[in-house]
Parts: structure tokens; sequence; C-alpha cells
């Protein structure tokens, strides 16, 4: 078995993936005993969003491999590949369109999470703040109307960033129950396949606002949920590292132990519950890490206590690890998660052992916006 990490930047997709004789590693790169790093893909376009879709269980063939591209001439859509990043397809007139009445355009796509439980469904999170769900395995998008329409979405603030659905969480024995974060809006709620939405924030807070527990309007950066099932969620806020034991409906501070609440990313293990990490940032305007100092925190009690994971990561980095750029992948039952991440100065790491120690897998990259990562049955890859 191997392991594919798809790294998304503001020029081109890079692949990266364990050498072999079929990929050999490159002499002059930091941890080329290890990795093979090819690209950049998709010419120098903006990838600030990668995905994989699984195939079915017995399917033979690898899984599809999804990129939201976004060009300076041809605009934004979302590119597929069939064969591990070797070709790539893109829909006519693009893969997602807001229908005329909305009076919008697709800006960019930030987020591409497919439903491991019900095959051929994706979710992309776009510019402007908008849902879109496929049946189809990302050829196509329909606009979910129940979230454009929402009467709070007016109010949704753009953050630094833009304004846009940055995070979807399914629920795998619940197709009809689907949770997404956004900039600003904070947590909202469906238990109806998207017919209706409700925030889900009450005790996330939004210290920048008059009424710092508003019902929503809180900066969201990223949520995950832990692998006991989604009634238990992670968030990292702006200013606030959060847990919920209820599917987001009550949510309880657990930034005690951290050397800072401000981040983008969070993380959770696929298979053992309570385990989840996090990149601290200073939570001041440079937004870098504590001191120079990169470090992941992982936590193995649901956020009761937080352990630095320090082995391999450089001092002296004043970089920004963004709310995509880094993945969790599932290895199998025998093995422990990959986690990877990538940073704003074009660097990207790995860690076999669960966050235990990491090594380098790319330099010099540009700005890393996305990773997603797949395990491949051996010789897939």
């Amino acid at each position: 078995m191997s392991t594919l990490l798809l790294v998304g930047t503001r020029k081109g997709l890079f692949l990266a993936r364990p050498a072999t004789p079929s990929y050999p590693s490159a002499p002059s790169r930091p941890g080329a005993d290890r990795w093979q790093v090819e690209g950049p893909l998709l010419g120098t376009d903006e990838v600030p969003a990668v995905g994989v879709v699984p195939g079915a269980p017995d399917a033979e063939g690898p899984p599809r491999l999804l990129a939201g591209v976004r060009s300076e001439h041809w605009g934004p859509t979302v590119a597929r590949s069939d064969d591990l990043g070797a070709t790539w397809q893109e829909t006519d007139h693009g893969s997602i369109r807001f229908p005329p009445d909305t009076g919008a355009a697709l800006a960019r796509v930030w987020q591409l999470q497919a439903d491991p439980a019900r095959p051929g469904v994706v979710y992309a999170g776009c510019e402007p703040t908008s849902l879109w769900r496929s049946a189809d395995a990302g050829v196509t998008f329909e606009l979910v109307r129940g979230l454009w329409d929402h009467p709070h979405r007016p109010r949704w603030a753009p953050g630094f960033g833009g304004a846009a659905v940055h995070t979807v969480v399914t629920d795998a024995d619940d197709g009809a129950r689907v949770l997404v974060a956004m900039s600003t809006g904070g947590v909202y709620r469906t238990h109806d396949g998207g017919e209706s939405w409700s925030p889900s924030n009450r005790g996330i807070s939004a210290y920048f606002l008059p009424d710092p527990q508003p019902e929503f309007g809180q900066c969201v950066h990223k949520v995950a949920a832990d692998a006991a099932g989604p009634q238990r969620l992670y968030a990292q806020n702006h200013h606030g590292v959060y847990r919920s034991d209820d599917g987001g409906t009550d949510w309880t501070s657990i930034a005690a132990g951290l050397p800072s609440d401000f981040g983008f990313v969070m993380l959770a293990h696929p298979r053992r519950p309570g385990v989840a990490w996090v990149v601290p940032l200073e939570a001041d305007a440079r937004r870098v890490p504590p001191g120079g100092r990169l470090r992941v925190y992982r936590t193995e009690d649901a956020g009761e206590s937080w352990k630095e994971c320090a082995a391999g990561l450089p001092d002296g980095a004043w970089t920004v690890v963004l709310r995509d750029a880094a993945t969790v992948v599932d290895r199998g039952p025998d093995e422990s998660a990959l986690v990877a991440f990538g940073t704003r100065d074009g660097c990207v790491y790995a860690s076999t052992d669960d966050g235990d120690t990491f090594e380098q897998v790319a330099a010099h990259l540009p700005d890393v916006l996305g990773v997603r990562g797949v395990h491949l049955p051996s010789g897939a890859a």
C-alpha cells in the first residue's frame, strides 16, 4: 500500500508519493529518499481546493482526483482525473454555474468533500458563500438552494480570505444531515438534506462583535468530526478551540494547554476516537507560529490535554498553515494515520506515526493552499 498526496498551490497542482523504482526520488530535495514530487500540473493556475472521490470497494481502478482550479484567463472550475493525475478533464461550460436568477458568478472553489458513505456524492463549498452537491462524482454540481436562500446570508460578512463555505461534514448514518462552516457566518446544520438550515454556534465566541455570543456571525476556521461519529465535533475558531458532544448544538472550549487558541487547521483521526490535531499561530495580526516554532499539537483525550509534536519540524519558521493545507490519511486499521500539511512558504511535511515525528516531503513549492491524500493499493500509485 502507498499514499498519494495532492498539493494545491498558488501556481499549479503537485503530487507527492513514496519513492519507488517507477517513481524515483530527486536526490537534491529534502526527504528525497522517501518521497517523489511531480508538477506543476494544471498549468500554473491557482488550485485552492483538492479532493478525492473513493471508488466502490469492489471496483477496479484508482479513485477520482478533483481540483478546484482558478485561471486568471478562463475563471474557476473543477477539474477531474481518473488516472491519478496523468490526465485531467473539465466539464463543458463549467461544472459549477450559478442559476441566472441568483445574479451571482463563481469566484473560487474552496472545498471539495466526497461523502464516503454515499458513492458519487461530492460537496463543493464555494465563493460567494454557497454549497453545491454533485451526484456524479464531481462532473456537475447543483446549488443547494436552502442555504443560498437562507435569510441570514446577506449578513454573512467575508473574512480576510473572502466569503465562502470552507467546511463540509457529512453524517455516515444519515445522508440528510450535513454540517457546514463559513467565514464569517459560523456553523450551520441541516437535517433534511439541505432544504432548511439552522445556525449551531452556541458557546463559540465572536469577541469582535458587540454581542460576543451571537446566534451566528462567528468566524469559524475549520470543523472536523471525531472518529466516534459526527456527534463529537472539533472546531478551530478565530480565537478559540472547541468541542461539541451533541453534533454542534453546544460547544465547549478545549484551548487550555495550547500556546495559542488561534489557528486555521483542525484535523481528527479517522479511526481513533478522541485524537485530533491543531497548528497554533500567534493570536496577534502577525499570524505566525508562536516564537517562529512550527509545531503541531495533538490531543488523545478529546481536548482535555495537548501534546506538542516537534520532531522534524523547524524553528525560525515565520509562515502559516492555511485551513485546508492539512490532511489526515487513513492507512488502514493496522497502520498509524498519515498526517500531512503544507505552508505558505512552499514546504510540505508528513508524519506516518500520528504526528510523533515529521519529515519534509517538499520544499520551495508555491504558496500551499490545499493538501489531501489517499491510500492506494500496492501497484496503483
